[in-house]
């Protein structure tokens, strides 16, 4: 018999076995394993179970009370990288690149919001009829949101976004064919040369990933500053490193702190580079303040279709956080961002760099100039112009010359960056 299956014993189980842990205060996870087995043993209303039964039932209690629930079979796959749950009854995955529909479903309604408020609760944010929308991290830092009634008129809505365990490197997305040898060499050399890089592309395009990549070659001496709506970057490799991450005001009156409060807070901390996990709005603001007031080198991502796509989301967010004039604005973004490098995904669901331009300050439209691009014939990103604006490389030691001398010292130069930068 599939306990699990049936909601009226599995949930009398469940639900003595929450008051029977009540009493234990914050048991860890082998308490609760003990308080299972006992209760199994002790329980007078179950039939006789195999032992591969009753070991089943245990791991399915377990998982309702310290994971979540029939969502922990899709988590613990290293292959699914996205999964969505479109009320009790329509949970979806994505394995590959390929939206998949999966066979399981919540007992019901209340069981797929307690899992929720679970989430939720653990990154101390709070979700209810009031504030019926949250965004929320998993313990291994997956991305969640979340939306429930009223928003949510077909159930309890939960998105959550896999990152690999161990970050992903630019050797991997050199050999995934993501990257080209001279285009990772192009980047290592000007984030360790300081460039300001704004990271573009869609939703799903790998633009938090890249990010993380990219952040292994900045020198392991330096003081760096990240700031997330929810935790997710993986900075590896350096010693001075400073998280922080936005709040919501709650209930209790607690005081909201926004992503362009922790910018401000953050200047003041003598960081050498900011990167910012994602500017959406207002923030941009201060994010282009960061990089116009001494702190070459910060980075940060934003959700657009193309490199001038992004460019005019900036403008537009700029603008709903300081109306100053589109000349002013546009002023500002050319000082403050060195290069942009726009992410995309393909038909066959591949991600790639599709575009890494530089901006053009003898321009006062500020146009792009392209340095790589992808070419879509020959399936790979080629090279289509050299960099303008160089001195940051010679600052650095660093010739721009693309000639083996050049590359040579690019290598030495760039040494200081994370050794585990491949």
């Amino acid at each position: 018999m599939r306990y699990r299956s049936d909601p009226g014993i599995f949930g009398q189980l469940r639900t003595r076995l929450i008051e029977e842990l009540a009493a234990l205060g914050d048991p860890d996870d082998e308490s609760v394993r003990t308080a299972i087995r006992k209760l199994l043993s002790v329980d007078r209303t179950l039939p006789p179970l195999s032992v591969s039964a009753r070991k089943t039932l245990e791991q399915q209690l377990f998982k309702s009370i310290r994971r979540l629930d029939i969502l922990q079979e899709l988590l613990d796959d290293p292959s699914v990288t996205e999964i969505m749950v479109n009320g009790p009854d329509n949970i979806f995955f994505e394995r590959g690149g390929v939206l998949q529909r999966w066979e399981k479903t919540f007992s019901g309604p209340e069981k797929l919001e307690d899992v929720i408020r679970q989430i939720a609760g653990r990154c101390n944010r709070v979700i209810n009829e009031s504030s019926p929308i949250v965004d929320a991290r998993l313990p291994d830092g997956s991305r969640v949101n979340a939306v429930i009634a009223p928003a949510a008129l077909n159930g309890p809505i939960l998105t959550i976004r896999r990152f690999p365990d161990v970050p992903i490197t630019v050797r991997q997305l050199i050999r995934l064919n993501s990257l080209t040898e001279e285009a990772a060499h192009f980047l290592k050399n000007a984030v360790a040369a300081g460039y300001s890089i704004l990271i573009s592309g869609g939703t799903s395009a790998g633009k938090t990933t890249f990010l993380n990549a990219l952040s292994r070659f900045i020198p392991s001496s330096e003081r760096i500053i990240t700031i997330e709506d929810n935790a997710e970057l993986q900075i590896q490799g350096i010693a001075n490193l400073v998280r922080l991450e936005a709040k919501n005001a709650n209930m209790t009156g607690d005081t909201e702190v926004t992503i362009r409060d922790l910018i401000r807070s953050a200047l003041r901390m003598r960081p050498d580079r900011i990167i910012v996990g994602e500017v959406r709005g207002a923030e941009a603001v201060d994010m282009l303040q960061a990089m116009n007031t001494g702190h070459d080198g910060s980075m940060s991502t934003l959700h657009a279709n193309s490199a001038s796509d992004a460019l005019s989301r900036l403008e537009t967010m700029v603008l709903t956080g300081f109306p100053l004039p589109l000349p002013a604005i546009r002023r500002q973004i050319v000082s403050g961002v060195d290069l942009i490098v726009h992410l995309g995904r393909l038909p066959d669901h591949t991600r790639h760099v599709l575009e890494i331009s530089e901006m053009n300050r003898e321009e006062e439209k500020m146009p792009l100039h392209p340095i790589f691009r992808w070419d879509y014939e020959r399936d790979r990103l080629v090279r289509c112009g050299e960099l303008l604006r160089t001195e940051k490389l010679r600052r650095a030691g660093i010739r721009p010359s693309g000639s083996k001398n050049g590359a040579a010292a690019g290598k030495k130069q760039t040494s200081g960056a994370n050794s585990n930068e491949n």
